[in-house]
């Protein structure tokens, strides 16, 4: 946990537009922000900026909440953590859920700038250079448990040799099939394997191109 934001950057957080999350200030805030992972610069013309996922989680918590300052997944620095199995532990209470759908809009809302014709049902740029983090968003956004520890029952979203695919892992098959159907749904493309000589079943997954 670091240190919330000022009062100044907070009033400007707060009057970001409630749909997309444009923001408007001083140059030297709009800094700040990004600085903080809280906002990002879009690329193109006329470069406005934008709230991160944390940005949004600092505008929709109340204020008497701490609020993790950290960038989120439009930062692309993997502060913000989507559970992609074999967590010792973690939070499974309203705050968490809170993050998670933060999380998500604000990984569609990237989609919408970033992808042409701003198409948000596939992946963008950022989910194709961090493919684990953000299958796993699309996991836990829908509600999917992730499993914990070693042992544990739930989703696992690994790597993979290929370069464009993980493997999601899930003892339950009927589980498994739904994960299958959440991340079509998100815009990737999935197949459903046999691991030779064993009766595990698991997924490859690709984002969708066009």
């Amino acid at each position: 946990m670091t240190r919330p934001p000022t009062a100044a950057q907070r009033r400007v957080i707060e009057a970001a537009d409630p749909v997309t999350g444009r923001l408007r200030g001083t140059d030297a805030q709009l800094a700040a922000l990004v600085k903080r992972g809280l906002a990002f610069r879009h690329p193109r013309p006329p470069h406005d900026h934008f709230l991160t996922p944390a940005g949004h989680r600092i505008r929709e918590a109340p204020p008497e909440e701490a609020v993790p300052d950290a960038p989120a997944p439009a930062a692309g620095s993997g502060v913000f953590a989507a559970r992609v199995g074999g967590e010792e532990s973690g939070d499974t209470g309203p705050a968490r859920a809170r993050e998670v759908h933060s999380a998500w809009q604000g990984l569609l809302e990237l989609r919408r700038m970033t992808n042409p014709g701003g198409a948000m049902d596939r992946p963008c740029g950022w989910e194709r250079t961090h493919l684990v983090p953000a299958a796993a968003l699309a996991l836990e956004a829908a509600g999917h448990r992730p499993a914990t520890g070693d042992l544990g029952d739930g989703y696992r979203v690994r790597a993979t040799p290929q370069p464009e695919a993980v493997a999601v892992h899930q003892p339950d098959l009927a589980a498994l099939r739904s994960c299958a159907a959440t991340l079509e749904n998100a815009g990737w493309q999935v197949s459903e394997h046999a691991r030779p000589r064993a009766r595990e079943r698991y997924l490859l997954a690709s984002p969708r191109r066009g």
